[in-house]
């Protein structure tokens, strides 16, 4: 069984190896949502979808039944002005959407979570930029994951990533202050929570055996955000269009292991030029 040091679980690496088993199974569902979220799909064909490759590989759904009220459904599927959270259903997708999708899995009793966000075909370039901000800023904070550093120096590598930019507009991109991303493994979500923003070196040290799903979430507009009538999707107050990128990643003693990426992370961590186990692992 993983240990716990101030609350945060530490897996083995054969636990770790297991993790992985469930990353693979959310790596190959999000691929696959992502080649079918074309337009006049709608998210519930997308749900269906991640559910027949649950069954295929006999995984669990992390979401389905998750909370209260139930999460009805085993994705998130969050459109436009839609953060985080959202029910899919019978809603079409239209070109120049942008729609994330996050998505987790159980094998073995371990969690894989992870989110991307898709450009329904042609999309404005000020939503394209907005998701590559997000992403990039994702990969920053993954590329934080060092062991012996602080859990803040990953908010503030997103931080720092997405405010490098300027919007299309000339604006400030809004950071989400009241979601962040989270511990992981014997359950979806676990201590610590981590924010997307902050000063580095503060809070827990990064120890190998952690797990974490970073995960930022970006706006065209203002920060804040309310919740929908269904008490599930977050929506941005301002309509503003929103993009929600994340990855699981495991801590070792050699740096960050992508455990949802199909390649553990190590073709974009070369181009960062970030050490890590990865290309040994995957």
């Amino acid at each position: 069984m993983p240990t716990r040091r101030r609350g945060i679980e530490l897996k083995t690496g054969a636990e770790l190896r297991a993790m992985r088993s469930a990353g693979l199974v959310v790596a190959e569902a999000l691929a696959a949502m992502a080649r079918a979220a074309v337009p006049g799909a709608t998210t519930g064909d997308l749900d269906g979808l991640a559910r027949s490759i649950l069954t295929r590989h006999g995984a669990a759904s992390s979401f389905l039944g998750y909370g209260q009220p139930p999460f009805p459904a085993v994705i998130c599927a969050s459109v436009n002005d839609e953060v985080v959270h959202g029910i899919p259903g019978a809603r079409v997708l239209a070109p120049g959407d942008l729609v994330s999708v996050d998505f987790g899995a159980i094998v073995d009793g371990w969690h894989g979570d992870a989110a991307v966000t898709i450009e329904v075909g042609a999309v404005p370039d000020d939503r394209q930029r907005l998701s590559q901000v997000t992403e990039e800023a994702l990969w920053a904070g993954l590329a934080a994951v060092q062991p012996g550093g602080r859990l803040s120096d990953i908010s503030h590598a997103v931080e720092r990533s997405v405010r490098s930019s300027v919007r299309p507009d000339g604006g400030a991109w809004g950071i989400l202050r009241e979601y962040g991303g989270h511990g992981i493994g014997t359950q979806m979500h676990m201590q610590p929570h981590i924010l997307n923003y902050g000063p580095p070196g503060r809070g827990p040290r990064l120890r190998p055996g952690m797990a974490l799903a970073i995960e930022p979430m970006v706006t065209l507009g203002s920060d804040d955000v309310g919740l929908a009538p269904d008490e599930w999707t977050v929506v941005t107050l301002d309509g503003a269009a929103s993009a929600h990128w994340e990855h699981t990643v495991a801590v070792t003693e050699d740096g960050p292991w992508v455990l949802t990426e199909q390649d553990g992370g190590a073709s974009r961590f070369a181009e960062l030029g970030v050490p890590s186990p990865a290309a040994e692992r995957s």
